[in-house]
């Protein structure tokens, strides 16, 4: 993949992803609880039935799977992506190894969200064919 190594991870990577989420979180201002994190983790670390969590030279992917009739059955949420070392290339590399493996797991349409405030997220999206939804997600903790 363009001189980007990217791998999946498994229980065994645990440590090295943890590391890497503190620190995604800590960025982008999201409240890190390791136990939660773990928690949360451990499923798509064991096996393909949530979602797959990829490992690369400077950061980490997560994958999950939902299933809408508006997408014609399963669909991929790129849930987080983590690139350290921004500007490189490394990020646009990683997202379409992510696009590939989703289609080959059988999504028909990906999923993102970024912050509002994130426009440079959203420019590195949009030139990578991400499109912005007219849809407004709501949410509710359960």
């Amino acid at each position: 993949m363009e001189g980007v190594t990217i791998t999946r991870a498994s229980t065994s990577d645990l440590p090295t992803i943890l590391p890497l989420v503190r620190e995604f979180y800590e960025i982008d201002g999201h409240h890190y609880d390791e136990a939660f994190v773990t928690a949360a983790l451990e499923p798509l670390l064991a096996d393909d039935r949530y979602g797959q969590v990829w490992l690369f030279d400077s950061g980490y992917a997560v994958l999950t799977w939902g299933y809408s009739l508006e997408s014609g059955g399963r669909d991929a949420l790129l849930d987080e992506l983590f690139v350290r070392n921004r500007g490189g290339g490394v990020g646009g590399a990683v997202l379409r190894a992510l696009v590939d493996q989703a289609r080959k797991a059988g999504a028909r349409k990906m999923f993102l969200e970024t912050e509002a405030p994130n426009d440079a997220a959203r420019r590195f999206y949009g030139r990578h064919g991400f499109e912005a939804e007219t849809s407004t997600w709501l949410s509710q903790v359960l």
